[in-house]
């Protein structure tokens, strides 16, 4: 049977987020709201793909780290009253005519009883309930653009200019963007959060070793999609975590790739950036392979230069490190290689500065990764490079793209046209150290051909 192999490697799935962790997140975010305030966060909106079909549904990140509630048209409510915070669920209520059509859903009493929230009510009950809310707080914390209705009510209430209002001061006066709040504890994860993203790196792992089993001259790249795609599904995952990108030949010298339509003949290395998502939490891997089992000459060179760039990159996921310097590190052995390769002519020192190097590798080494696959935090707070914690999760993706196609590189040596390498894998920081929560994936020269084809 397909990915049986894969299903037999794979560990024991963890246990999702416990309604006790979901309360501790709510409790900690509380604590930083002003006093006379109510939180409002909204669920994604639905997508229409093409007349009556819709996109498959993903609710917002921020709702789902505060109460692990992924149902379309909802809305939470966050109240203080007599000192206590109230955590409110407006939901789609039991529907037996459209449940029949469309799948179950918990209802009121399903979501009070599986979820961490206090109380639960209708979505037809939003509009009434949230201005009466609004009426008794000073500050509204809300990100606009989710829901256009509840964007009007909240703005509405700031803008009124009522009797009761003049007389006595009733209704808030000031709107606050909580995300940031809420990204700064979404970038350090907890230990459940850890297991769920090491699980789907694993998923994700195996479904790149399908790939290379299968892998043969000829091969279309929807066909190593649809294997990478299916494994994620079949090993569990909801999905993919973002849309794979599979280019063979130059198409892998195309950073973002989508089209997947075309063969990888005889020669060429693919690119393969794919990553499952499992209990809403995202991979991210890339590996690069020749199709035809056997790298050339050419580009082991430049597979090996990447390989030695990333991992000088990850050994700077150390505590304490700035996170610009894993870019630093990947960037000047690239340069430092290209130089030695003959591809660059001037000193290292000179392409770090001249820009040269970006010729070839023209994006960031990584990126925060977690409920969003480029995951939330600012990089840069208060313009300064933030420094490493324990329990912040970053990839870590050096490249080098040698696409002849471009006009800038029309006197590329023919050795390297067509050659573009890429090796991303997702990296937990530690008090001990940097973990690969993707390490089960091979990449050294040796591990990949022995693989590819072997199915």
């Amino acid at each position: 049977m397909a990915f049986s192999s894969a299903a037999s490697e794979l560990g024991e799935s963890p246990a999702p987020i416990s309604k006790s962790e979901y309360r501790e997140r709510q409790e900690k975010l509380y604590s930083k709201l002003s006093d006379n305030s109510v939180l409002i966060l909204c669920s994604s909106p639905t997508t229409v793909r093409s007349n009556d079909v819709h996109h498959p549904y993903r609710t917002s990140s921020d709702l789902l780290y505060l109460t692990g509630w992924s149902e379309p048209d909802s809305v939470m409510l966050a109240t203080k009253k007599n000192g206590t915070w109230q955590t409110m669920l407006f939901l789609q209520p039991r529907n037996t005519e459209l449940e029949i059509w469309e799948g179950r859903r918990p209802g009121l009493e399903g979501a009070l009883e599986g979820w961490a929230i206090d109380s639960s009510f209708s979505i037809d009950d939003l509009n009434g309930l949230l201005k009466k809310e609004l009426e008794c707080v000073n500050i509204v914390y809300h990100s606009v653009g989710l829901n256009s209705n509840v964007d009007q009510i909240v703005e509405d209430s700031i803008n009124s200019k009522t009797r009761s209002r003049q007389q006595i001061g009733e209704g808030p006066t000031q709107r606050i963007d909580p995300s940031e709040l809420i990204a700064e504890m979404r970038l350090i994860k907890s230990d459940a959060e850890i297991k769920l993203m090491r699980y789907s790196a694993e998923i994700s792992s195996l479904a790149h070793i399908e790939a290379m089993k299968n892998g043969y001259s000829g091969i279309g790249e929807w066909q190593i999609q649809g294997l990478i795609e299916g494994c994620f599904r079949y090993l569990g995952a909801s999905g993919w975590a973002y849309p794979s990108i599979v280019g063979g030949g130059e198409n892998a010298t195309i950073l973002h790739y989508h089209a997947n339509n075309m063969k990888c003949n005889d020669g060429d290395i693919v690119l393969i950036d794919a990553g499952s998502e499992y209990e809403g939490y995202a991979a991210d891997i890339t590996r690069s392979w020749p199709v035809n089992g056997k790298f050339s000459e050419s580009q082991k060179k430049i597979y090996n230069l990447v390989l030695k760039s990333q991992l000088a990159a990850i050994e700077q996921c150390v505590v304490g490190n700035e996170y610009i310097e894993t870019h630093k590190a990947a960037s000047r052995v690239l340069a430092e290689g290209l130089v030695d390769l003959g591809i660059i002519s001037c000193t290292a020192e000179e392409a770090l500065e001249n820009g040269e190097l970006k010729k070839y590798f023209m994006h960031g080494t990584g990126h925060w990764i977690g409920l969003d696959v480029h995951d939330v935090g600012i990089y840069k707070p208060n313009g300064i490079p933030r420094k490493f914690e324990a329990g912040m999760v970053i990839t870590i993706e050096p490249g080098l793209y040698f696409g002849g196609w471009r006009p800038d590189l029309n006197d590329l040596d023919p050795q390297w046209d067509g050659i573009g390498i890429r090796i991303e894998d997702d990296v937990l920081i530690t008090e001990n150290g940097p973990d690969v929560l993707s390490s089960r994936c091979p990449k050294s020269l040796d591990e990949i051909e022995s693989l590819i084809g072997t199915s």
